[in-house]
């Protein structure tokens, strides 16, 4: 069947869509723990972009799990084909002209190396929220980490699963005792020449 599927290439490309939005488009991945502080880092970065003027998407976890994503579980199979239907959507949208804001625990290296093949390396920030485990369970507010403690949930990651943390990343934040404020004026201190 793949041998029938032709790719079409349409009249307006990529590069005439970055230029009618005045920017660059790319990919910026966010990892860490449950409660490490992603979406809301991310959440606040797009805000700030946004308010001038850049045209952005983010895709979040829980969202993407209430929808496309919905058929799929957190073993180790249905988390790595998670990630790569994620990865796929947020190369329709780099496509598209979008910065993008993806914020997923992702914990497997092998998952956020896919990311960076589908999306293409020239396409992708991946930014480590490093929070440790006892930081995380203090935040701790959908009570995630309690019920993975009491065995209410399993393949937790932390937990009773395993996080691979980036030996490379584009940027690494620490955030134990960083403010929200301070990790995206860092973060977008590191990607303003990346913008335009």
């Amino acid at each position: 069947m793949k041998q029938n599927i032709i790719k079409h290439n349409y009249s307006v490309t990529k590069e005439d869509r970055k230029s009618n939005n005045r920017q660059n488009s790319f990919l910026l991945w966010f990892t860490g723990l449950s409660g490490s502080g992603k979406s809301t880092i991310a959440n606040a970065l797009e805000h700030k972009l946004h308010q001038e003027g850049f045209k952005t998407y983010a895709l979040d976890g829980d969202n993407i799990r209430k929808g496309i994503n919905s058929d799929l579980s957190f073993s180790p199979e249905d988390r790595t084909e998670n990630i790569r239907r994620i990865a796929e959507v947020a190369n329709l949208m780099v496509d598209a002209g979008l910065i993008v804001f993806a914020a997923f625990v992702s914990p497997y290296k092998k998952d956020r190396k896919n990311i960076e093949n589908i999306v293409g390396k020239e396409n992708f920030v991946e930014i480590f929220v490093n929070t440790s485990i006892e930081e995380c369970e203090k935040r701790d507010v959908k009570g995630l980490y309690k019920k993975a403690r009491n065995g209410e949930i399993k393949d937790f990651t932390g937990v009773n699963a395993p996080y691979e943390a980036p030996e490379n990343p584009d940027f690494e934040i620490v955030t134990d005792n960083m403010s929200i404020e301070e990790s995206v004026e860092m973060i977008y201190y590191e990607i303003k020449n990346k913008l335009k």
